[in-house]
């Protein structure tokens, strides 16, 4: 197939398979984007995971014990799909390990309070949702559907955000201070996650035109904003930006201008936990060397079985 006759069959709607022909520059692009999003589900895993052992009530627990479960299926679909393009999921975890490959900065800033596993769940899994409802529609047949069942278990993730931070906000003055501060923290990288301007993202233009991304970056983060300005005034709190205003003409609020220093600077490793959470993943990779092998020796005589 010529790199024509792709583009029509992507103009046409119809989705790429793993067998399907496609041009290189195709595969390499989703190859960084899935296994892009399917590191940051599995890092992102700890800094939820740091407070599974102090959520306040059982209930509590055993709801961010069931997210955090959720995470990591939603790493394996991701690294399945990833798989189906020629690329082993040990290559996907070597590229992440020597830096070759990233993760959402939101990751790597730390958890302070309980209040921090509201607004992780209200705005860093909205942000998310936002961004993952249109990849839903995505070219690559494996991404689009993997993509389903993610998004119905981000809804619910995002849900129990915001019930802490709705509680949180309506309890005493100390719990609505903790909701705010955590707020304040979250709300500029939460939506620095959906990347650069579109001017200064390379790669926007080749995503949008094989309909891998189906909205470009700033389009994603005025769709978040428009949402949750909103939520965050049925519950009492504010939104930390001075210059956010409805702008009756547009249709939509506008926003102030993030710091992209710092969104650069946590991207290329200087964040305040990049070097924690890449070595938490190492440690854990290296210490669970002994399972894969073990799996590898069962499957290896059990295939000798049937083959015998």
């Amino acid at each position: 197939m010529s790199k024509e006759k792709f583009q029509e069959k992507i103009d046409a709607e119809k989705k790429i398979e793993p067998k399907d022909w496609m041009p290189e520059a195709y595969r390499k692009h989703l190859i960084r984007q899935i296994s892009q999003h399917a590191h940051s589900e599995i890092i992102g895993m700890q800094p939820e995971g740091n407070w599974i052992s102090r959520a306040p009530s059982l209930r509590a627990k055993m709801i961010l014990l069931a997210k955090v479960q959720d995470e990591a299926g939603h790493g394996l679909y991701l690294y399945s799909a990833c798989e189906t393009l020629g690329i082993s999921r040990q290559e996907l975890i070597q590229q992440l390990h020597e830096g070759k490959a990233k993760y959402s900065s939101i990751f790597n800033y730390p958890t302070l309070s309980w209040a921090d596993m509201g607004a992780v769940g209200w705005l860093v899994d909205g942000a998310a949702i936002v961004n993952q409802v249109s990849l839903q529609r995505t070219s690559y047949g494996p991404y689009s559907r993997g993509m389903v069942k993610i998004c119905k278990e981000e809804s619910f993730h995002q849900r129990q955000g915001y019930e802490i931070m709705s509680e949180m906000a309506n309890g005493t003055p100390e719990q609505k201070e903790m909701a705010q501060d955590a707020l304040n923290r979250f709300w500029w990288p939460s939506i620095m996650m959906f990347g650069p301007h579109d001017g200064d993202s390379p790669r926007t233009g080749n995503a949008m035109k094989w309909k891998i991304k189906r909205q470009t970056n700033d389009e994603l983060r005025q769709s978040f904003i428009d949402k949750t300005v909103h939520q965050a005034e049925i519950i009492g709190l504010t939104i930390p930006d001075p210059d956010l205003k409805w702008n009756e003409e547009r249709g939509h609020y506008d926003f102030g201008e993030m710091d992209w220093d710092e969104f650069w600077d946590v991207v290329n490793g200087n964040g305040p936990c990049n070097k924690q959470r890449l070595d938490h993943h190492k440690k854990a990779h290296d210490d669970g060397k002994w399972v894969r092998k073990a799996a590898k020796a069962y499957s290896d005589k059990q295939k000798n079985l049937v083959k015998n």
